[in-house]
């Protein structure tokens, strides 16, 4: 039995603080793993925005609500589920992935938590140390065969400690820094690659 790990954001879901950051029309909100790889330097790049411009959970939480999955996300990944154990495993917060997750059917979700404060994010726990590879070793530890697929540099330990890891609709700066991984641009090809994994 294979056992499958997703990233979340930009894989089936669109990104969360792109979406604050429209709402908001601050620009620095912007910023993904794909501009900031260190994750700790990107959240604390972004608490910063919010705190210096007041926007409360309930304002992000409404984003959040407004969000759909990406088109043909569901579809995929029931596709998914039929063919192998699967599990998201992302740096996004439970908080925000909960009305998603519903969307989604309630897949397995290995993310953070935020730390909330009178309606204001005041901090975020990280579920463990280097958690994108430790979620695939303990897999691993389990005897599953594990693939993995994601779109940023945050997701590269979860591709490497992977039997098999592919990119899906990566920017070209990340495919061109590890070349050594395949990529997808449809859900469609990403079957393809993930069915090609003997």
């Amino acid at each position: 039995m294979k056992f499958l790990c997703l990233d979340l954001e930009g894989v089936l879901i669109p990104e969360v603080w792109q979406g604050v950051a429209a709402l908001t029309g601050i620009d620095a909100l912007n910023k993904t793993t794909r501009d900031i790889p260190v994750y700790e330097e990107l959240m604390n790049h972004r608490l910063r925005i919010l705190a210096e411009h007041d926007i409360r959970m309930s304002a992000i939480e409404g984003v959040v609500t407004g969000l759909a999955p990406l088109p043909g996300a569901g579809e995929f990944l029931n596709w998914a589920r039929e063919r192998f154990q699967v599990a998201i495993i992302s740096d996004t917060f439970y908080q925000f992935a909960q009305p998603l997750m519903r969307q989604l059917g309630f897949p397995t979700l290995l993310c953070h938590t935020l730390v909330v404060e009178d309606d204001r994010i005041a901090g975020y726990s990280i579920r463990q140390s280097d958690p994108k590879r430790a979620s695939v070793r303990a897999l691993k530890s389990l005897r599953y065969t594990v693939l993995a697929a994601g779109d940023s540099y945050n997701d590269i330990p979860m591709l490497e400690e992977a039997d098999a890891g592919f990119f899906y609709q990566a920017p070209d700066q990340v495919r061109d820094d590890y070349p050594q991984y395949q990529a997808a641009e449809s859900y469609e090809e990403l079957k393809r690659l993930l069915e090609s994994v003997e």
